[in-house]
C-alpha cells in the first residue's frame, strides 16, 4: 500500500527529487571527504605519540604548544635516534623556544628505551607519509576547482547575428559564478578558510536554487532545530541527521570563529553560551554561518562583519538605562550620565 501510495504521488509530481549533484561535483566532494579523513587519521597518529611520550615520562607537551612543530620535531626525531642527552635535545630549539631551554631539559628527561624509540620513528614517518598525502589531495582538488571554474567554449558563428561583432550588449546576463570565486568569497568568512570553503561547496554546490530558501539549506545540513510537535506541545529540538560531512565542517569553522576576536559570531556565541550552553550555542553558530553562506552565494557578495558590539549598539538606550537602574540598585546613589565631547 505504501508504495502504490508513493507511485501515485509520484504520478501527480508531488514528490519532490532529491538533491544529487553534477558528475564534477561529486568527483570533488570525494576528494574533500578523503582529505578530511586523512587529517582526522594524522592527528590520531599525533595523539598515539603523544601517548607514547607519556609512557616514556616525556613531558614535551606542557612546554611546546605543538609537538609537530620545527622545534619540536627535531628533538623527537633526535629521540628516535637515540639521542638520551635532553640538554643537546633542549639546544635544538629554534626561535622563541630558546627562551625556555631549562623547561626543556626536564621535560625531555624520561625512561626512554629501545622499543619507544622504534615506535617513535615508525609514527613520526607515518605523520610525514600522511602530510604528503593531504598535500597531493588538495593539490589535486585545486587543479579540478580551477578546470571546473574554466568558461565555457567561444559561441556559434549565429551566436552574435543581432547586433555589430564590436558593440557591447548591455542587457547580457551577468557570467554565472565559478568555483574559484566562490571559494574566494565564502574565504572572507571568520573561521573559515580556502580548504573549509572547498568542502562546503563541494557539498553544497554553486547553484543556491535547489535551496529556495537558506532555511531550506540549514534543514538539509542537519543544522536547523528539530521541529517534534504533537498536540500542540513541543518536545525535543534535537537536530536531524543531514550531511554529516556538511554539519562537522560548519561546527569545526564555528570554533574556530567563536576564537576570533571582535566579531559578530563571537558575541553572539558567549550571548547564547550563557542561556543555552556551549554546545547548543555552537551548533547555532554554524547554522548563522551557513546562512550566510546560502546568502553571500545567492547574491555573490562577500562576508559583511557586523562587529562585536553589534548587539550593544542594536538598543544601546535599553542597554543604558538597564546598568543604570543596576547601580543604583546596588549603590542606593543616584546616577547622572555627562556625555563627553569626541576629540578631534
Amino acid at each position: 500500500m505504501d508504495a502504490e501510495w508513493l507511485a501515485e504521488l509520484m504520478l501527480h509530481g508531488m514528490l519532490k527529487p532529491s538533491f544529487i549533484p553534477p558528475k564534477p561535483q561529486r568527483a570533488l566532494r570525494d576528494l574533500t571527504r578523503y582529505r578530511t579523513t586523512l587529517v582526522q587519521e594524522r592527528a590520531r597518529t599525533v595523539n598515539r605519540v603523544q601517548k607514547l611520550l607519556e609512557g616514556a615520562n616525556i613531558k614535551l607537551a606542557s612546554v611546546v604548544t605543538d609537538i609537530t612543530g620545527v622545534s619540536a620535531r627535531a628533538m623527537l626525531e633526535a629521540l628516535g635516534a637515540g639521542q638520551n642527552d635532553p640538554t643537546l635535545m633542549a639546544e635544538l630549539a629554534r626561535g622563541r623556544l630558546r627562551h625556555k631551554l631549562p623547561e626543556l631539559e626536564k621535560a625531555l628527561t624520561g625512561l626512554v628505551e629501545a622499543h619507544h624509540r622504534f615506535l617513535l620513528s615508525q609514527q613520526l614517518a607515518h605523520i610525514d607519509f600522511l602530510d604528503e598525502q593531504i598535500a597531493e589531495i588538495s593539490a589535486e582538488i585545486a587543479r579540478r576547482i580551477g578546470d571546473m571554474s574554466q568558461p565555457p567554449g567561444p559561441p556559434t558563428c549565429g551566436a552574435n547575428r543581432g547586433g555589430a561583432s564590436g558593440e557591447a550588449n548591455s542587457d547580457a546576463p551577468e557570467p554565472p559564478l565559478t568555483w574559484s570565486e566562490a571559494v574566494t568569497l565564502l574565504d572572507t568568512i571568520p573561521g573559515v578558510d580556502r580548504k573549509t570553503a572547498e568542502v562546503i561547496l563541494a557539498e553544497i554546490g554553486l547553484n543556491m536554487s535547489q535551496f529556495p530558501t537558506d532555511k531550506h539549506l540549514a534543514a538539509w545540513s542537519g543544522l536547523a532545530p528539530g521541529n517534534h510537535q504533537s498536540g500542540g506541545k513541543r518536545y525535543s529540538g534535537r537536530t536531524r541527521q543531514g550531511n554529516q560531512a556538511l554539519k562537522s565542517t560548519m561546527v569545526q569553522a564555528a570554533w574556530s570563529a567563536v576564537r576570533t576576536k571582535d566579531t559578530f559570531l563571537k558575541a553572539r556565541f558567549h550571548r547564547l553560551a550563557a542561556r543555552r550552553g556551549k554546545k547548543r550555542a555552537i551548533v547555532a553558530i554554524a547554522h548563522s554561518m551557513l546562512v550566510s553562506v546560502w546568502h553571500m552565494l545567492t547574491r555573490r557578495q562577500p562576508y559583511q562583519e557586523l562587529g562585536g558590539d553589534y548587539f550593544d549598539q542594536r538598543k544601546k538606550e535599553v542597554k543604558v538605562s538597564y546598568l543604570i537602574r543596576r547601580i543604583e540598585k546596588l549603590t542606593g546613589a543616584s546616577v547622572t550620565l555627562e556625555i563627553q565631547p569626541v576629540a578631534a
